[in-house]
């Protein structure tokens, strides 16, 4: 059995508490390795590490870091493959989808190549007499990423890249479900020139959180999750003086009116609904039809789709749509909710619950199940399940069917299916949720714009990457500047135009 590492100083050092979390391959439900779980001392000491390692990177020029980003995209790039497969053994989703998680997160590396412009400040010539003013973007120093199981590559290159490329030194606590891939892309980053030290990963559990939370040292923390532990971290770095940004669960909504290509909808809502066995912030999660017209049309061509999707592990290649979920945890709270839909009325109409994959009986396999006829009441509409499960919820207008979004407590993604541009427009304009689609079920944000959700999905008033993670990485400081050269006045004790 592999036992893995931290990563700190620029090399994999094994940890001290004596404490591990073990990681499984998904497919077959055997532990393949163990990861350490950090004490506060480690914790604290990788931070007084990263501290010393930062001031020399703060003050490498920006042109230099985006070099280092530069040659990280080759790199990564390079591994592709290699990073794909360590990741789909450990998280359980397919090939070409982790090779997607790994893209979206290079994307933003791409995007913090920008850094020289990015950081630039502003300067105004003459604001007084012999009076200059401008402004400066300055790292933050020593920032923190906290980072989930579903997307073991994306959301820390979503955290690390602008956090770097900014001239902080990163603590980087991934998941202890899959913290393979991170690591690596720890090595890589070091073989891109980044120097030692201001990268640090560090795996652990909530003691590990806590650390970071409590360390006076660290500036900033970025999380994403669940919405209770969201809102846990958000209070806690608040109070201790940090900026914050959280990211938390997410029930997404897509409305298809009764104009709509069906077909299209159909082919949209398996993609999102059932891609990464549902473990997404962003799945579709609840398709609102309207009218019973839409519903039956909708339900008619779901059915089939869903009863044809491939289950299977990724070693399955091209023959698997979706693979297993991360932990027999998982399962089983899905398969809970599943039942307790059952229970509260709603019609179970393609039901997974039996599925078994022979050969792989032991992994955490689900199979896909799809509800209608369900309320707004019932746990499995106004839960998070993330898993394998789509619920229809019929509406009777338009106007029914946005106020379900708009009404509930998860605010992170939407979309609508319309050929009217007028309804189309008035849904963007509307809605009270932080990412939309228009005929586009999942919408994620190109790594130049920004990700992140309102109401219970995300705290904080800055959204990852774009140009709000620039804003998030650094503070800016103004200099009034006054170089005098025969300019004489008395004392001044008030504030006055400098005209």
């Amino acid at each position: 059995m592999e036992e893995l590492s931290h990563w700190i100083d620029g090399k994999r050092v094994p940890g001290t508490s004596g404490r591990f979390a073990d990681v499984y391959n998904p497919a077959t439900g055997e532990v393949q390795a163990r990861v350490p779980l950090a004490t506060k001392a480690e914790l604290d000491d990788a931070v007084a590490r990263a501290a010393k390692a930062q001031i020399a990177w703060g003050a490498t020029n920006p042109q230099k870091r985006a070099r280092v980003m530069m040659a990280a995209v080759g790199l990564i790039n390079r591994d592709m493959d290699k990073l794909a497969e360590k990741l789909s053994s450990e998280h359980g989703k397919t090939f070409v989808d982790a090779k997607g998680d790994i893209q979206r997160g290079l994307e933003v590396i791409e995007y913090c190549i920008g850094a020289p412009q990015l950081l630039k400040g502003e300067y105004t010539d003459s604001a007084g007499p012999g009076i200059d003013m401008y402004s400066m973007k300055q790292p933050l120093g020593v920032v923190a990423g906290i980072t989930p199981f579903n997307f073991p590559a994306m959301i820390p290159l979503w955290k690390m890249g602008p956090a770097l490329a900014c001239g902080n030194a990163m603590i980087l606590k991934p998941s202890e479900r899959d913290p393979s891939v991170p690591l690596m892309l720890a090595e890589i980053f070091k073989e891109a020139g980044l120097p030692d030290g201001v990268l640090q990963v560090v795996n652990g559990d909530k003691d590990a959180v806590d650390a970071i939370l409590d360390n006076d040292t660290v500036q900033a923390v970025g999380f994403v999750g669940s919405t209770p532990i969201a809102q846990y971290i958000y209070s806690r770095g608040c109070a201790n003086g940090k900026r914050v940004q959280c990211f938390g669960g997410a029930k997404n909504h897509m409305i298809i009116m009764p104009d709509a290509d069906m077909d299209q909808a159909a082919d949209a809502l398996i993609g999102a609904g059932y891609g990464a066995a549902g473990e997404r912030c962003m799945a579709i999660s609840v398709a609102v039809p309207v009218g019973e017209g839409t519903a039956d049309a909708l339900r008619e061509r779901l059915v089939p789709k869903i009863e044809a999707l491939k289950v299977g592990p990724w070693t399955a290649g091209d023959d698997v749509d979706y693979g297993p979920v991360v932990t027999a945890a998982a399962k089983e709270n899905i398969l809970r909710l599943v039942q307790t839909g059952v229970e509260q009325g709603a019609e179970l109409v393609v039901d997974g619950r039996d599925f078994s994959l022979q050969g792989y009986e032991d992994g955490f396999f689900v199979g896909p199940h799809l509800f209608d006829h369900v309320t707004t009441e019932m746990d499995i509409y106004r839960q998070e399940i993330f898993g394998p499960v789509l619920s229809m919820v019929r509406a009777k207008t338009y106007d029914e069917a946005i106020g379900m979004a708009m009404d509930h407590e998860y605010g992170n993604g939407t979309a609508i299916f319309t050929r009217d541009g007028d309804t189309a427009r008035d849904f963007a304009h509307r809605i009270n949720i932080g990412m939309v689609g228009i005929n586009v079920p999942i919408p994620v944000p190109l790594a130049y714009h920004t990700f992140g959700g309102w109401k219970k999905s995300g705290f904080g008033d800055l959204n990852q990457h774009g140009p709000d993670a620039f804003k998030f990485y650094t503070r800016t400081k103004t200099v009034t500047s006054r170089w005098p050269s025969g300019i004489k006045e008395g004392a001044a004790f008030n504030f006055k135009a400098m005209d």
